[in-house]
């Protein structure tokens, strides 16, 4: 059975930067969890990062830099994050992920530009590129009928 790496603040755990969660009810989603085949995870508590805690933005992707709303450099936590999403959804099987768009950390295609400003830019969030650098494929709340044709097309 193909299993998926999750943002574990879409299955309603309150890991959000700001202490509240970004629960998704959509029937694939129910339909996984009752397969057993999703794998809830939040990279950034896993990172050692605190709930609540400060927003954080992708400052330079080359070398990454995150830093938080009150300029603290939170690359540590983000990198580790990252490391600990691969090493679990290789451990676990893991085929795609579904991570949270826009996210520092889970953004598949764009992420806040890292000024603050609210201004969205292309880019992968930390642990979504570095998931993708080990050929783990990354969907966002947008594209969960595309992860269904993924899985189908894996077979």
């Amino acid at each position: 059975m193909k299993k998926i790496l999750m943002s574990a603040c879409f299955l309603g755990q309150k890991v959000r930067y700001d202490g509240r969660h970004s629960l998704i009810e959509h029937p694939l989603i129910k339909k996984w969890q009752e397969e057993g085949r999703l794998i809830p995870f939040c990279p950034e508590v896993a990172g050692g990062l605190p709930i609540p805690r400060a927003p954080a933005e992708i400052k330079n992707h080359h070398p990454v830099l995150v830093i938080d709303q009150n300029e603290k450099d939170v690359t540590p936590q983000f990198v580790t994050g990252a490391e600990l999403a691969v090493e679990r959804a290789k451990r676990e099987g893991a085929c795609c992920a579904l991570l949270k768009s826009r996210s520092p950390s889970c953004g598949n295609r764009e992420v806040y530009d890292g000024k603050f400003s609210g201004t969205v830019v292309p880019g992968a969030g930390v642990t979504a590129a570095e998931l993708q650098r080990h050929g783990i494929p990354v969907f966002n709340e947008r594209e969960i009928d595309q992860i269904e044709e993924f899985i189908s097309n894996q077979l």
